[in-house]
C-alpha cells in the first residue's frame, strides 16, 4: 500500500511516528510531502521515508493519503487520487463538500484530533462518506488508535462538537494548570515542586477516571469529605462560576468552529 502524507507538521509527524512504531505503515511505502526544505530532510532521516515537495506526484501514486496541512493552505494542493484510493483528512474545519470540491474526490475520512497525538495520548473524532469502504474504515479507525483514542460519528456535524470540546480541550485543561501553578507558587510551593505536583495530579485524576468508569460527579465526591479542604476549595470555583464559565467556552467554541466551516 502506498501512503501520501501531505504536510509533515506536528499533527502529520505525530501520524507517521505512531503508525510506524505500531507496524500499521512501513516506511517503505511512504512518502511524506512538505514545502519546507529542512522540514523533508529532518522527516526522512529520522524515520527513513521518501519526501517529496511535490504534492500532485504524491496524490496520484497513493492507496491512502493523509492532509495534516493548516486549512488555509488547503487551496495550494494540486493533484488527483485514484478514485479507489482513500483521503483522511485532519485539517480543522474543513468540511467534506469542501474536499469534494477541491480535490474532486468521494472517498473520504475526515478527522478532529487534538494536540496530545504528539505523545500518542491524542483523542480523534471522525467520520467517513458512504464510499469508504469496511476495509478502509478499519484502516481510519487503527491510524487513529495508534496516536491515542479514537470515536466514530456518523453526523459531520458531531466534529464541529469535538472541535469544541476534545480538540479545543487542551487549551482549557492547560489553563486550568496554569492557575493549580499560580495558586501553589502563592501559598509557599516553588514552582518546580507545584509544577510537579499539578501535573500529575491532572494526569492521574484523568486516568483514575478512564479507568474507574464512574461518573466524574462520584468520584469528586468521594475525595469531598464534608467540611473539608476539598469541600472548601469547591466552594470558591463555585462562587467564582467556574463551571459555568466552562459550559459556556465549549458554546463559544462550537458556535466559532460553525462559522470557520463555512456553510453546512
Amino acid at each position: 500500500m502506498r501512503i501520501a502524507i501531505i504536510g509533515g507538521g506536528v499533527m502529520g509527524e505525530a501520524m507517521l511516528s505512531a503508525t510506524l512504531e505500531a507496524g500499521i505503515l512501513k516506511a517503505a511505502d511512504v512518502t511524506v510531502c512538505d514545502v519546507v526544505e529542512a522540514r523533508r530532510a529532518v522527516l526522512a532521516d529520522a524515520y527513513r521515508v521518501a519526501v517529496t515537495a511535490d504534492a500532485s506526484a504524491c496524490l496520484a501514486a497513493a492507496d491512502l493519503a493523509v492532509l495534516s496541512i493548516k486549512p488555509q493552505d488547503l487551496h495550494t494542493v494540486r493533484g488527483t487520487l485514484p478514485a479507489a484510493s482513500l483521503l483522511v483528512s485532519i485539517m480543522a474545519g474543513v468540511r467534506i463538500a469542501t474536499l469534494q470540491r477541491e480535490l474532486g474526490h468521494d472517498r473520504i475520512v475526515r478527522a478532529m484530533p487534538n494536540t496530545p497525538v504528539a505523545v500518542k495520548a491524542g483523542m480523534t473524532v471522525w467520520t467517513a462518506t458512504s464510499g469508504v469502504t469496511g476495509a478502509q474504515r478499519e484502516l481510519a479507525a487503527g491510524l487513529f488508535a495508534a496516536i491515542g483514542r479514537e470515536i466514530y460519528v456518523d453526523d459531520e456535524k458531531k466534529l464541529d462538537m469535538a472541535t469544541a470540546v476534545s480538540g479545543s480541550g487542551p487549551g482549557y485543561v492547560l489553563l486550568f494548570i496554569e492557575a493549580m501553578i499560580d495558586g501553589g507558587v502563592s501559598i509557599g510551593l516553588t514552582r518546580q515542586q507545584a509544577t510537579e505536583m499539578v501535573l500529575q495530579t491532572v494526569y492521574g485524576s484523568a486516568l483514575y477516571a478512564q479507568e474507574s468508569g464512574k461518573p466524574a460527579a462520584e468520584l469528586r465526591g468521594m475525595v469531598t469529605s464534608p467540611a473539608g479542604t476539598t469541600a472548601a476549595g469547591l466552594f470558591e470555583l463555585e462562587k467564582g462560576s467556574v463551571r459555568a464559565a466552562i459550559i459556556e467556552s465549549i458554546k463559544a467554541a462550537h458556535q466559532r468552529a460553525i462559522e470557520l466551516g463555512g456553510p453546512a
